[in-house]
């Protein structure tokens, strides 16, 4: 909290029990060779501690993003949480830290013509990380279907228009439903890949400041 305004509302997923372990971590418990993606060295990093359910995890993170045109869940916007005391695992970490999203820092122009939207971890466009994906049979895609009437009411909410104008409001309705159609289409003939190829993979996965 700055001058009365929150930098976040979301709640805390760890606590005095439970440690994260940042994604970029991980990735430093095994040698990467050349020759392997990044994102197959991330899973083997994670199933070489023991990390389970990885693979669906990343379905998911994968997806979201792209739904929400995220362009900044480098490696240590995602990670796993711990315990503690006895450094067991217990799971992937809550997808955290998503506001860099929903053309954040694009006029509703830029943000139709979907042209600049950077993408990590993984690849250097969403159109290529959807290709890592393992599965979307866990997708029910009914339950998207209000989702450009959620996103237009949160924005038309009290306070809400001090930030967000209806023409910028308009623009990530119609983008996010559009993305979401697309995945309806890539969903209905998938083939999974086998996520070995290093091509596009992205070379800078933490912030500048890390």
């Amino acid at each position: 909290m700055e001058s009365g305004a929150p930098y976040s509302v979301c709640e805390d997923f760890v606590t005095a029990d439970t440690e994260l372990i940042p994604a970029w971590r991980i990735m430093q418990t095994k040698k990467k060779e050349n020759n392997v993606s990044v994102y197959r060295h991330f899973v083997n990093c994670c199933e070489s501690l023991g990390i389970k359910d990885v693979v669906p995890f990343l379905d998911r993170m994968i997806v979201l993003d792209y739904i929400i045109a995220n362009e900044d869940r480098h490696f240590n916007n995602f990670g796993v949480l711990r315990n503690a005391e006895t450094l067991q695992w217990i799971g992937m970490t809550p997808i955290y830290d998503s506001g860099s999203s929903l053309g954040y820092d694009k006029m509703p122009a830029g943000i139709y013509a979907e042209r600049d939207i950077i993408c990590k971890p993984l690849k250097k466009s969403h159109e290529e990380q959807l290709k890592l994906v393992s599965s979307f049979k866990w997708i029910d895609f009914a339950k998207l279907s209000d989702v450009e009437e959620l996103i237009y009411e949160t924005f038309a909410m009290e306070g809400a228009s001090d930030y967000v104008d209806e023409a910028r409001a308009r623009a990530i309705c119609d983008t996010t439903q559009k993305r979401i159609k697309n995945l309806s289409e890539i969903s209905i003939h998938y083939t999974p890949s086998e996520n070995t190829s290093t091509e596009d993979d992205v070379e800078e996965n933490i912030a500048k400041d890390y």
